[in-house]
């Protein structure tokens, strides 16, 4: 669940705060991937308290996790937009509005590091962008995947739903990482559908979808 504590996220015309939102929506999503019996899930948080973005993704790896989603909902100047939309990471903001927003959640940076100590710091390097290259790529996968259950569900979304930026908390060199905007508080339909279970209820569904879909794929490539 995106922001904590003192870090509100967004605040909707009505008060509503993305921290809450992001916090139920990802309770909703843990216990129905929970109730399939066939996943453990970590809660980088699972209250009110702010977590700094290098402890969210310490969390992810030292929890030796295969998929991390950070939970989120967006806001702008124009009320009018309003739709889903999924962050993978990428050095460069696939457009200024990606850039923006990164900019903007990046309160902390993650300097990202393996179990290296018996290599140069040469080979460190090379390693460390070949598991961060086929990190991205699969995070980009997972990404589409995300895209592809949310049309299923006939959820709205952006015209370009599946975007990149520089997200610190996507950093992780070995978790495939994306980051879920669920709509936008600024637009007021988005805003009262994300306030209430049950308005969450389609998009929480295409989530564990399209998760449930990602690792039934790596399991068969596995056999």
């Amino acid at each position: 669940a995106g922001h904590g504590g003192f870090d509100p996220g967004a605040i909707a015309a009505t008060g509503m705060y993305e921290k809450r939102i992001a916090l139920a929506a990802a309770r909703e999503i843990a216990l129905r991937l929970l109730a399939t019996g066939r996943y453990h899930v970590v809660m980088t948080r699972d209250r009110d308290i702010f977590l700094p973005l290098r402890k969210r993704v310490a969390i992810a790896r030292n929890s030796g996790g295969e998929l991390f989603l950070s939970i989120h909902a967006d806001s702008m100047n124009d009320t009018s937009v309003r739709g889903t939309h999924v962050y993978s990471l990428s050095k460069k903001a696939s457009d200024a509005e990606a850039e923006a927003l990164a900019a903007k959640e990046n309160k902390a940076d993650l300097i990202a590091g393996l179990n290296l100590a018996d290599y140069s710091s040469d080979v460190h390097t090379i390693l460390l962008d070949l598991s961060q290259r086929e990190t991205n790529n699969t995070s980009a996968d997972v990404a589409n995947r995300f895209v592809e259950s949310f049309a299923d569900k006939g959820i709205r979304s952006l015209s370009r739903p599946h975007r990149q930026a520089g997200f610190a908390v996507l950093k992780a060199p070995d978790v495939p990482s994306v980051l879920i905007e669920l709509g936008f508080l600024s637009n007021p339909r988005d805003a009262a559908m994300l306030a209430t279970p049950k308005g969450r209820a389609p998009i929480v569904e295409a989530i564990v979808a399209a998760t449930e879909n990602f690792f039934a794929t790596r399991t068969a490539q596995n056999q």
